[in-house]
């Protein structure tokens, strides 16, 4: 397992048994290190040991491309209720951090990333979260695999299904036959036009409560003359659908 290790401003991603040569001197990481213990580098100068959380998993993970935000994920687990046990089919791995989050809430993730490459990274990713365990990096297209994921392969549906491809529409066609009753789909699309065809295709498959929200987030900023949202960066990042099967 990895650490952070952190003084000030400044943080490091290490695992026991890394050496880091740094201005303050070489940080050796012992083998039995824990978290809020702190390790001196040669020179006296010391770093606290911080174990993993969430955000620092977006902020340190390797990345393959644009990863899904802190924000949009906040999203899709609050509003599919993902937790401990859940059996989660999601497709689009990409860095790997939606799949790692969804693992560090309890859930068994299956997910399918086409680019070997990509894969490979997100295998790296959540060992790097700890949950090698719960997310099982496959590398293919879902969509050619979903007759066999019907009712999770094994007889037993999937509880979540979460989504940010291209061809998402179709995999929602499909939603009835994998999901379990009750059950939650999530698609991320960064397009409006995507999101049309996932709304119809949920529609079209008889899925209900299904909605669709762009994701805005605005910083606020405090001085003296006042206090006012930010004019820097518009805050969007795509749009989120969601739909159950009932």
């Amino acid at each position: 397992m990895s650490f952070l290790f952190v003084r000030e401003d400044r943080e490091y991603l290490l695992a026991p048994g890394d050496t880091l040569e740094t201005d303050l001197g070489v940080l050796e990481v012992p083998e039995d290190v824990e978290s809020g213990e702190t390790v001196e580098t040669h020179l006296g100068e010391q770093f606290t040991a911080r174990a993993l959380r969430g955000p620092d998993l977006f902020n340190h993970f390797e990345r393959t491309g644009a990863p899904m935000m802190p924000r949009d994920i906040g999203l899709v687990i609050g509003h599919t209720g993902v937790s401990g046990d859940d059996r989660v089919l999601d497709a689009g791995t990409g860095t790997g951090v939606l799949a790692a989050y969804l693992g560090r809430c309890g859930a068994d993730v299956t997910t399918y990333e086409r680019d070997p490459e990509f894969a490979e990274v997100a295998r790296e990713n959540v060992r790097l979260a700890g949950v090698a365990d719960r997310v099982d990096v496959r590398t293919g297209d879902v969509t050619a695999e979903l007759d066999g994921l019907v009712d999770g392969g094994d007889g037993e549906a999937f509880d979540v299904l979460t989504l940010d491809t291209q061809d998402a529409p179709a995999v929602v066609a499909r939603a009835p036959d994998l999901v379990a009753d009750g059950g939650y789909v999530a698609v991320y699309s960064p397009f409006v036009e995507q999101t049309q065809e996932v709304v119809a295709a949920a529609r079209e498959a008889g899925l209900g409560d299904v909605e669709s929200l762009e994701t805005i987030q605005r910083e606020m900023d405090f001085d003296d003359r006042g206090s006012r949202p930010s004019t820097a960066g518009v805050g969007h990042t795509g749009y989120l659908t969601f739909a159950r099967r009932v």
